[in-house]
This record gives C-alpha cells, structure tokens and sequence, in this order.
C-alpha cells in the first residue's frame, strides 16, 4: 500500500553522533556484514540487492542490541545509588538484549512476555540472568503489566503519552545500523526494507533517509505479518489504530500498536507498508539461508515482502534483523 500521507519535502533531524562512538567502545563490537545477492536481485528483478545480516549483533543474535544498550547506558547516568531492576516487556529479541546489557552493567532484569514468545527464545532471557513473567494475552497487555509493574528501570521499545525519553533513545541506538550501511554499500541505495512490530526501527530508518539533503531519495517500506500490520492500518486510517493481533511466526513483529513515537515519522516519512504471511516468509528464509544469510521469520520478512515489490532496477537493501538463533522458526 502506498501512503497516502507522504510527504517528499519532510525533512527531521538526525540522531546524535555519539552514539556511534559509544558502540565502538564497547567490547566485541563491529559492523555487521552487508551481503550481495546478485543471484536473488536477477530472482526478483532488481538491479543489486544486499542484505544486512544482524544474526550476531554485540554477542546477540539480533540488532535489538544496539538500542537496548544505548538506552541503558544513557538511563544509567541518571541513577543514583545502588543496582537497580531494569524492567521492560518483549516478544522476544528486546528482552533478551534488555537483559543481556543489564548484566554486563552490573544490574537486574525483569522480563514480562506475552503469549506465543518461543520457549527458546524464553530460555535464552533466563540464560541471560533475568527473572521472566509470563503475561496472558498479546504484546500490548505484557506492556501494560511492565509499565505498571511501579518498580525499577523501565526500558521500554514503544512509546505513550507521558513516556516518550527511553523509547527514543532506543531508535537513536539504532542508527548505528544505518551509519554502517552508508559506508559498506558501494552506491545508494533507492530502496530500504524495514520489518516493523511497533516501529521503533522503522523510525530509525526514517529519521536516518529523511535528513539527508535530499529527503526522497531512498523509499522506505515497512514490512508486517498479515495478522499484526499496525502501521498499514493506522497508515490506512491516517492516524495510530490498534489492531487485533493472530498467531505468526514473526514473533518480534506481532505487535497491535504503532509506537507514538514513531508515528509522525510513518505518517510523513513512509513511502509503502507491505503485508506477508508466514508462509512466504519460510520461503524467503530459505532462500537467504542458500546464499549463507542465517535469518530467522522476522529477517526473512523484508525478502519476503520483495518478492511482492520487485522495484526493477533499484538497489535494495533489505534489514535481515535477526538470526535463526533469536527466534526460532518452530
């Protein structure tokens, strides 16, 4: 779906250099690969294709680890006293970063799931040291149980009214992603796909396109599991709607709710939004997994949603956000 609302002229500021420099200085850390997929961009008709592979990410399988990390450290500076409890809700990856950086900075973690997280994908946040409480019903309800748990550090990856400086610093974690992107591909890229659950990477992306000098020049396209798709629905509407969430694979996209942080850049900064089930998304992963991408259904959902898309002649980059490793499949 194209959206309606975009705006070719909306310009935003862009993340704080800092941060880059903050991820050099952490042990372990270097730019994730950028691979080159001539066989599957002659498949779907691009001109070039290239997946960034975020399957080990800061000793995590996943890119949450750059936004989980930063946003700690910074909501670290502020505390005063002795070790805290750092609290947050997941559907998987954010977690298990939440917890593997509170760790490493010498904190607790108390993790709130919903139903459907993979029991993998569970284990691995206990692995990380975190007590774990498991919440009945969707993402937004282990949301609600965590912002209103009234103790700790909340951590959070979407953002409300009232809670807003966490969640941001969160997406200007990511930027770091985009940084490495800018300096691996070989030309620009005319094409970025995002996956989105509630759109905290999809505005990373936006805030990174849509302040260079020339706005427009990279189209942004989100991509949803078919039962979970906030964003086309609120970009359908013109305005953020929840939306009744099914099972799926896509267990880190199956969001109801678009973060309210994020909106004003999916309303003026998205070019398209894109629906795959899951299905689709297990051929796609296949696919990468033939040309050594190791993707699991969130990863493969940009692919996926290519196969859909196929801009003839772009060069398209599609952010394989997780490995096999962070949400398994099954």
């Amino acid at each position: 779906m194209i959206n309606p609302h975009r705006d070719p002229s909306w310009t935003c500021p862009p993340a704080p250099a800092e941060i880059r420099d903050f991820h050099r200085s952490l042990p372990g850390y270097s730019p994730t690969r950028l691979v080159e997929l001539p066989e599957l961009a002659a498949r779907t008709g691009v001109g070039r294709l290239f997946a960034k592979d975020e399957s080990s990410r800061l000793g995590l399988p996943a890119f949450k680890a750059l936004g989980a990390s930063w946003a700690i450290h910074r909501a670290l500076r502020d505390v005063t006293g002795g070790p805290v409890t750092i609290v947050t809700a997941t559907d998987g990856n954010h977690g298990r970063a939440v917890a593997h950086f509170a760790r490493r900075f010498g904190q607790r973690a108390e993790i709130y799931v919903p139903d459907g997280v993979h029991p993998a994908a569970i284990q691995a946040i206990r692995d990380e040291g975190a007590a774990v409480i498991h919440v009945p019903g969707p993402y937004d309800a282990a949301v609600e149980a965590a912002a209103g748990a009234r103790r700790g550090l909340l951590i959070q990856d979407t953002a409300w009214d009232g809670y807003e400086e966490t969640p941001a610093r969160i997406v200007d974690g990511y930027s770091t992603l985009f940084a490495e992107i800018d300096e691996q591909l070989p030309v620009p890229a005319d094409m970025v796909l995002v996956p989105a659950g509630v759109g905290s990477l999809l505005q990373a992306a936006l805030a990174h396109y849509r302040s260079r000098p020339d706005p427009a020049a990279t189209r942004v396209v989100s991509v949803e599991p078919s039962v979970a798709a906030c964003v086309s629905a609120s970009v359908a509407a013109g305005r953020p709607v929840t939306v009744a969430t099914g099972p799926t694979r896509m267990a880190g996209l199956n969001c109801g709710t678009v973060s309210s942080l994020a909106w004003p850049y999916i309303h003026r900064g998205l070019d398209l939004c894109l629906t795959v089930t899951d299905a689709e998304v297990s051929g796609a992963a296949r696919a990468l997994a033939a040309h050594g991408v190791d993707a699991g259904p969130c990863g493969a959902a940009p692919l996926a949603a290519l196969n859909l898309l196929a801009p003839a002649g772009a060069t398209v980059v599609l952010l394989v956000t997780e490995g096999t490793a962070a949400n398994p499949a099954g």
